[in-house]
């Protein structure tokens, strides 16, 4: 399945958004993040081979993880099947300088990178793309790819993936 630069970003705005909290309409199993002190397990997807229902949340409420050695930390924004049958998952990444969230691979999905601050070095093949605020790249799934922060600050940006093994 082709999925077009156009519907492919449509999907960015979910790491910007801005208000409320995620509101229970249709998923048995969601609760305010404020009830269990942590993002429901909706962004998660929701049960099992459930569509993920719409939400919103707010940025600091998402979970936020570390990698062993601490120079990359995770933020995770969505992950489960879209109700259009496709699987998704999205998260924020912030590197430290020199650092890279892991060596490059492949792998059945597509990713999409949005770069939010700082300067990172996408490869794509054999490719290398310096990209800065702004920048933006894109992975088709089998193909290899690899990310790290050439710059002097944190680098922070945004991955959208896409396929079967999101």
């Amino acid at each position: 399945m082709r999925i077009s630069r156009r519907k492919l970003c449509s999907f960015v705005p979910l790491a910007f958004v801005p208000a409320g909290s995620i509101v229970p309409s249709t998923v048995e199993g969601l609760v305010s993040s404020t009830v269990e002190g942590r993002v429901p397990s909706a962004i998660e997807g929701a049960a099992e081979g459930e569509p993920i229902s719409s939400f919103a949340v707010k940025f600091e409420e998402l979970p936020v993880t570390k990698n062993k050695s601490g120079d990359a930390q995770f933020r995770s924004i969505m992950k489960g099947k879209i109700p259009t049958g496709e699987r998704i998952e999205a998260h924020e990444t912030v590197l430290q300088p020199g650092a890279a969230p892991h060596a490059p691979h492949v792998h059945e999905h597509s990713e999409f990178w949005l770069v939010r601050e700082g300067t990172v070095e996408l490869t794509i093949g054999a490719k290398k793309y310096q990209l800065g605020p702004g920048g933006a790249g894109f992975a088709a799934g089998k193909e290899e790819h690899g990310i790290r922060n050439i710059g002097k600050v944190p680098a922070t940006y945004f991955v959208v993936a896409i396929g079967p093994t999101a």
